[in-house]
């Protein structure tokens, strides 16, 4: 039965709802998802870890849980916070319902909560820390949030990566002709292999701490730098490893990969106020002047000033102007800020998947 819980942020803005999914008290960074679809892919998105997310599409929970759609083994939300949960979804691919599913993978929820509300509150003030919480009162999580470490000081890389590499399971496996593309996990999303796979790719999957040496031992056609959670200035291992690599093969970056490329070559980065999250985000290509809607989830951007050595910008966002692509004008290096994957959201820019496996047959043959 569902008790009533509270969502406290660290500026005292209080929410009341009640628990669905495991009743529990935690804490994180938290941010909202504009996709009117996608639950499940928000979920189990690696580059979630450590925040606790609020979809703004108000019922949640309506085709259920299935098979097909994970994009990663686990859910890696800390909490989940939606208007209305569904009891009784309808679909069928439908396994589970969301909240068989929160409480199998020991997840908190919220329902009941005024979404609108809590996005408002965020996107006026920025993204802030957060408690949700059954057992705490006001000024309990009020206090408690004094004390937490904040979201942008911890390195959620060390959560998401694989611990050893493994070759993703395809048909291309022992084809020769397959192209062999190393993706340096930091936060992978399945759909990413499964399209490499699609278009005749063999995929690998490395964990970030592996060596340069070791990586193009594997003798990859091409490597490909996954997106993660975090502040990528904290992650000074991984851009050493990007630096290493860089001149060596093809390389394509994705979200964080993007921004580790940018910091590679001398680049900043910052924090945003409040982050694109959703998968309605228009981005213009800066070629062509074509408009993309895109799927997009990250808090930090690439300071176009700031950027050097050869890198230039390609793709701005139609919204804001940020940075969401970028391309080196000498060496086979490119990356975009948005999710050429989709997952939740369009498949309007698998297209840059194809630009990568040209981009590579052009330099190996």
């Amino acid at each position: 039965m569902s008790r009533k819980a509270l969502l406290v942020l660290e500026d005292g803005a209080a929410f009341e709802g009640y628990t669905f999914g495991v009743e529990k008290t935690v804490y994180g960074e938290v941010v909202f998802d504009t996709a009117m679809t996608g639950y499940q892919e928000m979920l189990t998105d690696p580059s979630f870890a450590g925040q606790i997310v609020v979809p703004t599409y108000p019922l949640i929970g309506n085709y259920g849980i299935n098979d097909e759609d994970y994009e990663s083994s686990k859910i890696q939300v800390r909490g989940f916070i939606v208007k209305e949960r569904c009891l009784e979804p309808s679909n069928w691919r439908s396994k589970k319902t969301l909240e068989q599913y929160l409480a199998e993978n020991d997840t908190p929820g919220i329902y009941d909560i005024d979404t609108r509300a809590v996005t408002r509150h965020i996107r006026a003030l920025g993204t802030m820390m957060g408690i949700i919480s059954p057992d705490l009162s006001r000024e309990e999580a009020e206090a408690k949030l004094k004390t937490i470490q904040q979201y942008g000081m911890t390195d959620f890389i060390e959560e998401v990566t694989t611990k050893k590499p493994f070759q993703w399971d395809s048909k291309n496996d022992g084809d020769r002709k397959a192209i062999h593309i190393v993706i340096v996990d930091m936060g992978l999303k399945y759909n990413i292999p499964r399209l490499l796979c699609q278009l005749g790719c063999q995929p690998t999957i490395v964990p970030v701490h592996m060596t340069a040496e070791d990586i193009l031992e594997l003798n990859p056609d091409g490597i490909l730098f996954s997106p993660g959670p975090g502040d990528p200035s904290l992650l000074d291992y991984a851009v050493k490893l990007v630096q290493k690599l860089l001149d060596k093969k093809p390389v394509m970056g994705i979200c964080l990969g993007h921004q580790l490329i940018a910091l590679a070559m001398g680049g900043k980065t910052y924090k945003m106020k409040f982050g694109h999250r959703g998968g309605n985000h228009p981005v213009r290509d800066l070629k062509t002047g074509r408009i993309y809607i895109t799927t997009q989830n990250h808090g930090y951007a690439v300071d176009a000033d700031s950027l050097k050595n050869g890198l230039e910008v390609s793709h701005v966002n139609s919204n804001d102007n940020t940075v969401e692509g970028l391309r080196h004008k000498e060496l086979p290096v490119f990356s975009i800020q948005y999710h050429s994957e989709g997952a939740p959201g369009p498949l309007d820019n698998t297209y840059l998947f194809n630009q990568f496996i040209e981009m590579i047959r052009k330099e190996k043959y």
